[in-house]
């Protein structure tokens, strides 16, 4: 009786799995029938072919067989290897991805909440096209003050041999990598616009995310290694690393797509001329709030704190007490770190949602659209309720994305590799996922507007942003 017990529940699992198969294939084929939906993803996948190959290409002047840049470097220089795809530390065209673009947006996006005329910029679509005239304005200032700290960086960690025009011309070779860089940079900007109005997905944020799950093969081979090769515990912690690092993607895509709804009613309304007016019944809806409405943005800012004590470290080599509490601090590995960083992170949580979301405002639409939340009067009590409620949430969102901050640290103190640690949680896997996720949205919106199956069989996928009430 056992043993029939275990071969229809074998037989039960293999015709799951083909099931399984037959539906990736069938959703597959039906991505690929749909027109439009192909050119976007081919159109997509070509732009971003020709990022990478771009991210090889060596600036002028530069030996790039002597350059010995650290790819697995930790602090700021690393993030911006990450974001870059490797490109910083291979001395790149691309050297400095898009993330000045990336500055000068969140530069405008914050300036939009303290000065009133840009927020009334923002709310217009006129507004919308100057503020993005003005961040490509912004970015090339950024641009061109990073290119030439760029090129200081270069001279300090290369040495001559690597660029040998340095000595003849210092002057010329400043001039000549801070108009690559910056013209480098514009050019991947243009790069992620174009992906947005004609492929699939956000541009920008592809680009981002392409550069991090570029680095995953190398680091998923260093770590094989390490442990196979080097004795760190063999096949089986390997293989238990792997199951780690799948669980913190799923409790990454919880906490992205994780939303509280707010049960919502619409008044009954009169539509039609005096003659012919009919009273069409109130509807039932709901206001998704987001658990992480702050999204990657507190551990930004949070990792732009830690990285002071690593700056104040080399100043502080008189007192050896202080020195050594401030490198503790520059160590992602100490207890101390990630206290103070899991402490950040949930201030910055609060701090950042409390910027982008406006309960008032808000209260205020839901007043003007007819609705009311039951049992609640509108108004300031709406936007005092639904003020509560983000505060509740935002709580465990917030200690959720303290704990995927700290675990690349807790990784690599456990023995994973520092370029295989980065991707247990942090900014990168944060990013990958909500990009992915943002993306196969869009995919499975074409699919339902041709009366295909969506992606999943339990239900519709939900990116980062705030999914709209559904009726």
């Amino acid at each position: 009786m056992k043993c029939t017990f275990c071969r229809l529940f074998a037989i039960h699992f293999l015709d799951q799995q083909q099931f399984t198969v037959k539906k990736f294939i069938e959703t597959l084929k039906n991505i690929w029938a749909i027109e439009e939906l192909r050119k976007r993803i081919l159109f997509t996948l070509t732009l971003i072919l020709v990022y990478r190959v771009g991210c090889y290409v060596t600036l002028p002047g530069i030996n790039p067989n002597l350059l010995t840049l650290d790819s697995n470097q930790n602090g700021l220089l690393g993030i911006l290897n990450a974001f870059a795809g490797g490109a910083f530390n291979r001395a790149s065209i691309f050297a400095l991805g898009v993330m000045p673009y990336i500055s000068a947006s969140i530069f405008m996006q914050l300036a939009g909440i303290v000065v009133p005329q840009v927020a009334k910029l923002q709310k217009e679509e006129s507004g919308r096209r100057k503020i993005n005239q003005y961040t490509r304005y912004i970015t090339v200032l950024v641009t061109a003050f990073q290119a030439s700290a760029y090129v200081a960086y270069l001279r300090t960690q290369t040495g001559a041999a690597v660029v040998p025009e340095y000595l003849a011309a210092p002057f010329l070779f400043w001039l000549s990598t801070v108009v690559v860089l910056t013209a480098g940079t514009l050019f991947v900007m243009w790069l992620g616009e174009k992906i947005t109005d004609k492929g699939i997905g956000n541009g920008t944020s592809l680009i981002i995310m392409v550069g991090i799950i570029a680095r995953l093969p190398h680091s998923l081979i260093q770590e094989f290694d390490a442990k196979n090769i080097g004795g760190g515990g063999g096949l089986l912690i390997f293989l238990i690393e792997l199951a780690v690092f799948i669980a913190v993607i799923v409790g990454l895509i919880l906490l992205t797509q994780g939303v509280r709804k707010i049960p919502l009613n619409f008044a009954r309304r009169i539509i039609g001329s005096t003659n012919a007016a009919r009273e069409v019944s109130g509807s039932r809806d709901f206001i998704p709030l987001k658990v992480n409405s702050a999204g990657v943005m507190p551990i930004i800012f949070a990792q732009a704190i830690m990285f002071i004590p690593a700056t104040i470290a080399g100043f502080a080599s008189d007192n050896e007490n202080a020195a050594g509490f401030v490198r503790a601090l520059s160590d992602y590995t100490t207890f101390w770190y990630n206290l103070i960083y899991a402490i950040l992170v949930i201030a910055f949580t609060y701090f950042y949602t409390a910027l982008i979301f406006n309960p008032t405002e808000m209260a205020d639409n839901l007043k003007r659209n007819n609705s009311f939340i039951p049992g609640v009067k509108p108004g300031e009590p709406t936007a005092n309720y639904i003020a509560t409620i983000m505060d509740r949430i935002t709580l465990p969102g917030a200690v959720f994305l303290a704990v995927a901050g700290v675990l690349p640290g807790v990784a690599a103190l456990l023995g994973v590799t520092s370029g295989f640690s980065s991707f247990f949680g942090g900014t990168s896997m944060l990013i990958g996922v909500g990009v992915i996720l943002d993306t196969l949205q869009q995919i499975e919106s074409h699919l339902l507007m041709r009366q295909y199956d969506g992606l999943m069989k339990t239900g519709r996928i939900s990116g980062r942003q705030a999914t709209a009430p559904v009726q």
